[in-house]
């Protein structure tokens, strides 16, 4: 699954400003949000071969 958590403005939003009430539901939804869990295996991919 590929996901498109890189360039999601939600996450974009939520980073600049980690304190708001969408931040707050932002991290939420990345408990149990299956994009996000692909993203997290790209970016864990990425650093295994950059290694």
């Amino acid at each position: 699954m590929e996901s498109k958590c890189a360039t999601c403005p939600m996450r974009k939003k939520a980073e600049e400003n980690p304190h708001t009430f969408k931040a707050r539901l932002w991290r939420w939804h990345t408990k149990w949000c299956p994009g996000w869990k692909a993203y997290q295996r790209e970016l864990a991919a990425q650093q295994s071969r950059e290694v």
